[in-house]
């Protein structure tokens, strides 16, 4: 393909809005949006915790009428998403606030996708498979992880096969994305861990991406080094606000990275953890990413030694080869300062299944962007290296 002809998008909500007590705005941007009664979309503890009657409380304040419905799971299924539109149907909802991390997110976008298209949300795997805009819809975040509150992918678990369905649409982008890092603050270590690390496996597999571009590449280095700053600190003090912001902004940054540049095999292959064994996506993440990355490290030698540097790694007067060894090892590091576990096996993954998960991978959108292509028997490797 001609230089000329390699055109590129870049996706991104109308409204981003960050800081210290931007969720107090959400009912004055629904309302801005043309809302009259939104389903709120979030999860049991954050219903049971008061939170998501707080925001209800602000968009009723702004004249914006809301109903909750709590049913996003972790890895949210079809069912999630058909339950939650049979109350948006019922409660005649013309808007869509989503409230909580990627779970309540992307349930979210799904009652929305088939609530303006009809049908299944299995019918919309794949990309740009809508016709039709979703409703107003305003996402509010409470992890510095997914970036599912500004991007156009979807993860849906199709109960029947429990895969993973990525459904990559620009039109289930959220009109409006609010990272207040004060509902960040009462996450609890082991969550703050797995999220920091699922953004900075995005940061990092949007930069060594097929698909990077300078706008992505300049997103996503800044997203790795707000991370190795911020990340431990938020660990170790969840209510250290300052950390806290500054992994919304790295979360933020590392979602305009992949959402533009897609992901690669760390994400294929984990999609396929969580279909089967319903794990945490973070966690999945996190232990696949040094693996992954060793698998890349020939196609993409140069760009890992930037991650190197953007972790604080010294890589002067190193080959190439050598400095993305040292950012690998600067994953692992970090990894295992935060108690993330060291390989699948400590979460149950069985070999057995190993091959089958390989194959689905495989078949993940993806993959596709990926700087190193895999054969089926290679995925099956780099699942047994990071057992």
């Amino acid at each position: 393909m001609a230089l000329a002809d390699q055109v590129y998008g870049f996706y991104i909500p109308n409204v981003s809005l960050m800081g210290v007590g931007s969720s107090k705005q959400a009912g004055e941007q629904a309302k801005a949006l043309g809302a009259t009664k939104a389903l709120i979309v979030t999860d049991k503890v954050l219903n049971q915790l008061g939170v998501a009657a707080r925001i209800r409380g602000q968009l009723e304040e702004a004249g914006v009428k809301a109903v909750i419905f709590d049913g996003a799971e972790p890895n949210p299924t079809d069912t999630n998403v058909h339950d939650g539109l049979k109350v948006y149907q019922h409660e005649k909802c013309d808007a869509i606030v989503s409230l909580g991390g990627g779970s309540a997110h992307d349930c979210a976008k799904g009652v929305g996708m088939v609530a303006t298209n009809g049908g299944n949300i299995r019918d919309l795997e794949g990309i740009n498979k809508t016709k039709k805009p979703m409703p107003p819809f305003v996402a509010i975040n409470t992890t510095a992880g997914t970036a599912s509150e500004m991007t156009r992918f979807c993860i849906i678990t199709n109960t029947s096969t429990h895969v993973k369905m990525a459904i990559v649409d620009w039109r289930c982008t959220p009109n409006v994305a609010i990272n207040d890092p004060v509902l960040m603050v009462g996450k609890p270590p082991a969550l703050t861990a797995a999220t920091g690390m699922d953004a900075l496996t995005h940061a990092v597999e949007a930069y060594v991406s097929i698909a990077a571009t300078p706008i992505t590449d300049a997103c996503a280095i800044k997203a790795i080094e707000l991370i190795a700053e911020n990340l431990q600190p938020a660990v170790a003090n969840g209510a250290n606000l300052d950390a806290r912001d500054k992994m919304a902004y790295a979360e933020y940054l590392a979602g305009m990275a992949f959402n533009n540049a897609s992901l690669g095999y760390v994400h294929a292959m984990a999609h396929q953890l969580g279909g089967f064994y319903n794990l945490p996506h973070g966690v999945c993440n996190a232990i696949l990413l040094p693996s992954v990355c060793e698998f890349n490290a020939i196609a993409a030698a140069k760009r890992l030694g930037d991650v190197a540097v953007a972790l604080g790694e010294q890589i002067d007067g190193l080959a190439p080869i050598d400095a993305a060894a040292k950012g690998i090892a600067a994953i692992r590091k970090l990894s295992r300062s935060i108690g993330i576990p060291a390989g699948l096996k400590e979460l149950g993954v069985k070999e057995a299944d190993l091959p089958t998960m390989a194959e689905n991978a495989k078949k993940d959108a993806c993959q596709l962007t990926n700087p190193r292509t895999a054969t089926l028997q290679q995925v099956v490797e780099i699942f047994k290296a990071a057992m």
